[in-house]
């Protein structure tokens, strides 16, 4: 089973478009919420590809947001 990671925020509606895909595929996965842990979107570049939300990490991959998922595996 692939770790999956999406940092995101609480208003993100790509956020909640990526957990949707996820969960229609049946893929669990960890949701990091960066407001909650207080970071800036800048701390998103340690971890993904870019500074918008959501970005998305699949075992220890950075893949991007939700347009970068989407075409990575509905192609």
């Amino acid at each position: 089973m692939k770790e999956i990671l999406i940092y995101s925020t609480n208003w993100c509606r790509y956020c909640d478009l990526a957990k949707r895909f996820f969960d229609n595929k049946g893929w669990k996965y960890k949701e990091i919420n960066i407001e909650h842990l207080g970071w800036d979107r800048s701390k998103l570049l340690e971890v993904g590809k870019a500074t918008t939300v959501p970005q998305i990490v699949i075992d220890g991959e950075p893949i991007g947001g939700y347009d970068d998922l989407i075409k990575r595996f509905n192609a």
